[in-house]
């Protein structure tokens, strides 16, 4: 079902860019890059993240990581990671596959700057096994996420 929301997202929002699915496992970033052919950084890694009582998601680049200070000067919180079950809830993807497209709950997406170190990036598609290759700029339009910075 999570592929199939980001299907029908893609469909009316971006009819011409293609899901990718592969035999291949592709939940980690490590996996994906190896599977997709390009740098840990291209890899856009969306993390669920608690913002008090909201959800919120964070797509930072593959190889990046939050600097816990500039998150809380940021978001005025800590970071807290949801639980694998509350993802699956809130995003409707399972770990592994979550993208900010096709969510089963209307949710605040953040961009961090650490995507803008490369022209095109490759989020998780829905499923452990599924991306989209994309402009970074494209992504943030259709996510319509606003930019932070975020990572160390």
């Amino acid at each position: 079902m999570s592929l199939e929301s980001v299907r029908t997202f893609l469909a009316h929002h971006a009819p011409d860019l293609r899901i990718i699915e592969t035999p291949e496992r592709t939940a980690t970033v490590a996996e994906a890059a190896a599977v997709h052919g390009v740098a840990t950084g291209q890899i856009a890694k969306t993390l669920s993240l608690w913002w008090g009582e909201e959800v919120i998601l964070l797509v930072l680049g593959g190889d990046a990581r939050i600097d816990n200070p500039k998150y809380k000067a940021r978001f005025k919180a800590k970071a807290k990671m949801l639980s694998a079950d509350e993802v699956a809830h809130w995003t409707g993807h399972p770990v592994g596959g979550v993208c900010p497209f096709g969510l089963a709950h209307p949710l605040k997406v953040y961009a961090d700057v650490s995507l803008r170190a490369f022209d095109e990036v490759v989020p998780a598609a829905g499923s452990v096994n599924s991306a989209v290759r994309l402009p970074v700029v494209r992504l943030v339009e259709l996510a319509q996420a606003q930019w932070v910075e975020v990572s160390q």
